[in-house]
């Protein structure tokens, strides 16, 4: 299932990069570019995008007031703000007004691309089931770990919040049985080696365990489970 999205921002080399960005992470496709406010609102419309990856700052108005204007129109379409806009009254705002997800200006690609499969996670588990497991509702509403009397591990260099996000996501929808290395990086695109990186970082911190699982030949493959 491929999702579409608009991509909403007022500079038009901004958009582009944004719309490969999208176009590259597996299970996406751009589906146009608004440089407006009332692009945005005429676009969305007429392609009916499943996402919209809006911009705050507009030349002709605010982009909170467009993510209000679709939404009356078609409240079914999510959006992910990607804005300098930091002050916390913003961002609760675009919380109140239904944004899924607030990416704030300048971000990795890599960034964007970890929220985009986080969405894509949570919209696959929630389409067409009448009833929801936990693990399901928390690719939603992440929830916090719990401490067990400690507080969380900083993430060593090289390692990003966002995409720690996403593998702790992936590796509670997989309780009990747990991922490997590998099944970790086909579930959240990242390669082996990265998703290996994380899975040992959330060992070492306490909130995931590692066991051993011998086949007939060959060395035996280490399979992570989350630490409930």
């Amino acid at each position: 299932m491929e999702l579409s999205v608009l991509v909403v921002d007022d500079d038009f080399m901004v958009a582009r990069l944004h719309s490969v960005c999208v176009d590259r992470t597996p299970g996406f496709r751009s589906a146009g570019v608004a440089l407006s406010a009332a692009e945005a609102v005429r676009e969305a419309a007429r392609l009916a995008p499943d996402l919209v990856l809006l911009d705050l700052y507009l030349p002709d108005g605010s982009g909170l007031e467009v993510l209000r204007r679709i939404r009356e129109d078609d409240p079914d379409t999510d959006f992910l703000v990607v804005s300098a806009a930091k002050d916390a009254e913003t961002v609760r705002e675009a919380q109140r007004a239904g944004a899924v997800n607030y990416l704030i200006k300048p971000f990795e690609q890599a960034d964007l691309r970890a929220r985009l499969r986080h969405y894509r996670a949570a919209h696959l588990a929630m389409a067409g089931a009448p009833d929801t497991a936990q693990s399901d509702v928390d690719r939603l509403f992440p929830a916090p770990s719990p401490e067990r009397g400690r507080s969380a591990a900083p993430l060593p260099k090289g390692l990003s919040a966002p995409t720690a996000s996403l593998v702790e996501t992936a590796l509670r929808a997989r309780a009990p049985e747990g991922l490997s290395a590998s099944e970790c990086a086909a579930e959240t695109g990242l390669s082996r080696v990265s998703a290996r990186r994380y899975l040992e970082h959330f060992t070492d911190a306490g909130r995931a365990e590692v066991h051993l699982r011998y086949g007939t030949t060959g060395r035996p493959e280490r399979r992570y489970t989350w630490r409930h």
